[in-house]
């Protein structure tokens, strides 16, 4: 029954306007690190990680939640619309497997993100004159964007869930990003949900922030990625079943 409902929610995604989001938001933080990779060249001495920096700055103080969040709530608009949450939770389908159908179909479209946004990356340092490839440190850095991804991805779910809204949620992303970049500079980070794609994503730091304590970032996001989803298929069978 789950993948009737990944099938399911991939067919709504197919044909949809959110790859037009996918497509073009991430170029606006590639444009704008590289930009501002070029205007500081004099401070900016480590050229690809440099870059990295610059872009991820961006990217993940602006743009990586809310583009999320933008997926999350479009996989929730249909079932918001008039009754069709009713409709929906009277089929013969297990709560678990509706929510964790949308959330591995958010996971697909996050990793193809991911992997937009580091050609975005790559194809802005050849522009900006950067010799060789990237180091392979800003790929694991890239994947572990992923991770922290998911726990967006989870969180957005819910909220998308309990509030019928489609830029409602969008808009608690573009907080939520903002103070996770905040929280990322803090004690707070690794415990503070939007934080942990900045982190992950070593975002506007030339060091390893995550040296030595790797494994705590992989428990959080584990950790939240199962709080979030446990509490949307509780939530889903206690209210809207007895809706």
């Amino acid at each position: 029954m789950l993948l009737a409902c990944i099938k399911s929610e991939q067919l709504k995604i197919r044909r949809s306007f959110i790859w037009l989001a996918f497509l073009l938001l991430p170029v606006i933080p590639a444009v704008m690190g590289a930009g501002n990779y070029l205007n500081n060249l004099e401070m900016l001495k480590s050229e690809w990680f440099s870059l990295w920096t610059q872009e991820t700055l961006f990217y993940s103080d602006f743009f990586y939640a809310p583009l999320i969040a933008v997926y999350c709530s479009y996989l929730w608009r249909m079932e918001n619309q008039n009754k069709n949450r009713h409709l929906l939770m009277t089929a013969p389908v297990p709560v678990r497997d509706i929510f964790l159908g949308k959330l591995v179909s958010i996971g697909k479209i996050t990793v193809l993100t991911q992997l937009w946004v580091f050609a975005l990356f790559v194809i802005s340092g050849r522009l900006v004159r950067l010799s060789g490839l990237p180091p392979a440190q800003t790929l694991y850095y890239a994947a572990r964007g992923i991770l922290g991804g998911m726990v967006i991805a989870a969180l957005q779910l819910l909220i998308s869930m309990l509030i019928r809204s489609f830029a409602a949620p969008v808009g608690i992303a573009l907080l939520g990003s903002i103070t996770g970049f905040l929280a990322a500079n803090s004690r707070l980070g690794v415990v503070y949900p939007y934080s942990l794609m900045v982190i992950g994503m070593n975002a506007n730091k030339s060091e390893d922030v995550l040296s030595g304590s790797g494994p705590v970032f992989f428990a959080s996001c584990l950790f939240y990625i199962l709080l979030f989803s446990l509490t949307a298929v509780l939530l889903l069978k206690r209210r809207d079943v007895n809706a």
